[in-house]
């Protein structure tokens, strides 16, 4: 590690990070809230299971491990109260944790790092692996584009590492490490991680230069984040005592939930979860940095993961499956060949194209690499959806006042009174004033 920390300390300058290593941290008061939230499906049928003081389970660890110090001001409290307002959004959030927090409190561990980190990716992305931002930061601890690529977070027309657990997670622990070294305080790192290294190095020399104290809660900093630390440790307070927020917390077993599990250089991810008997939703969950409905290496074979149950499954029905592991050509457009001369060449509808390789109908393919369904079946069996490569939503919280209405609150939002009803499990469309109403953005 401390070849890493010289490597960042040549590389980095003050102000690299100052710009480009922000996050979607946007929860703000109770009145007019407005919070970066990101979902994906959970099945309705799963079991939530209150959390028991004494129940041998990861939550014992991870609260054992707690070593940032505690602060019960007015932030904390806000954050504390808006998320126990929130119980599915809670439970969605812990279940789709579950899958990867021992795999993330395993590495937080090795490295002997508060434990209130592997919470972190529940302030960044709710501990979603398909999240992006506005921002255009991407996974569960939500790296832009350039910060990903300086800590070796490949990003390619196949894949993108950002969403891969595994790395980003050492990506993250390592810089967060480094931070904790520069600034010798955890509530700085975390400062920094969200603002960046620069920003709080200036904010610290403006201090001193008044000779004023340099903690984090001393210094003036973005409002985003002056709230960063305080969200999480409201994070940390309901997971300590879930009871008092009237919230319930699933238990996680404290074992892992996916094993790695080495395949050929290409196999279609549809056929992975197949093999794996496992609905693709979750392969996908546990695989999120695929681009493509073909896993393509660059170089021999390739890593996936499988829930460690699945593992036997898998490699049985692997060793026995004799057809292709594809069902996908990856083909190579001549110059100046257009999407249309595509479609035309191999019999395909030019909008299946389009939407399979996020294609403009008048596109010239230069250097660009197509996917070609191996026959019209594959679209039958496996239709595609783009739309859930990445998802993301905002929720403004609104203050019902004297004289609103459901649709004059749906119309200023631009959004449908049926979703808005759907969203806020409203059984009809009066509304009362005083109380508040979310709305997906």
């Amino acid at each position: 590690m401390k070849y890493i920390l010289l490597f960042f300390s040549i590389l980095l300058s003050p102000s690299l990070f100052s710009n480009s290593f922000e996050f979607p941290t946007t929860i703000e008061n109770v009145e007019g809230v407005t919070l970066e939230l990101f979902d994906d499906p959970v099945p309705d049928n799963e079991e939530t299971v209150h959390y028991i003081e004494g129940d041998k389970n990861l939550w014992e660890r991870i609260q054992n491990g707690f070593a940032i110090k505690d602060i019960d001001n007015r932030r904390v409290k806000e954050y504390a109260k808006w998320y126990q307002s929130r119980p599915e959004y809670v439970e969605r959030m812990i279940e789709r944790s579950s899958r990867y927090l021992f795999h993330v409190v395993e590495e937080v561990e090795k490295r002997n790092m508060p434990m209130e980190i592997a919470l972190l990716p529940m302030i960044e992305s709710a501990y979603n692996p398909i999240a992006k931002s506005r921002q255009k930061a991407v996974g569960v601890w939500q790296f832009i584009p350039s910060t990903g690529k300086l800590f070796g977070l490949e990003q390619d027309w196949w894949r993108d590492k950002r969403r891969n657990i595994i790395d980003s997670t050492n990506a993250a622990l390592d810089y967060l490490e480094y931070l904790h070294n520069l600034f010798g305080s955890w509530e700085l790192a975390l400062a920094a991680y969200n603002a960046g290294e620069g920003r709080v190095k200036r904010a610290i020399l403006r201090n001193k230069k008044r000779k004023l104290a340099t903690d984090y809660y001393s210094l003036r900093l973005p409002k985003e984040t002056k709230n960063y630390v305080p969200k999480l440790l409201a994070v940390k307070k309901i997971i300590q005592d879930p009871e008092r927020f009237q919230l319930y917390i699933k238990d996680i077993p404290d074992k892992p939930y996916f094993q790695v599990v080495n395949v050929p250089d290409e196999m279609d991810t549809h056929l992975a979860a197949e093999l794996a008997d496992i609905p693709f939703e979750e392969f996908q969950l546990l695989n999120a940095e695929h681009n493509r409905p073909l896993m393509k290496a660059h170089f021999g074979a390739q890593d996936i993961l499988l829930p460690v149950d699945s593992v036997d499954t898998f490699l049985k029905n692997l060793e026995d499956h004799k057809d292709p592991l594809t069902n996908w050509i990856s083909y190579t457009p001549i110059k100046g060949e257009k999407v249309n001369h595509v479609a035309k060449k191999f019999n395909i509808d030019i909008k299946e194209l389009i939407k399979i390789n996020q294609l403009r109908s008048n596109q010239t393919l230069k250097n660009k690499i197509i996917l070609i369904p191996a026959s019209p079946d594959v679209l039958k069996k496996y239709p595609i959806n783009t739309d859930n490569l990445y998802s993301y939503s905002t929720i403004i919280t609104h203050k019902i006042k004297p004289g609103d209405t459901l649709g004059g609150i749906a119309k200023k939002y631009k959004i449908s009174i049926k979703d808005l009803m759907e969203f806020n499990e409203l059984k009809s469309t009066k509304i009362i004033v005083g109380k508040y109403i979310d709305i997906p953005q």
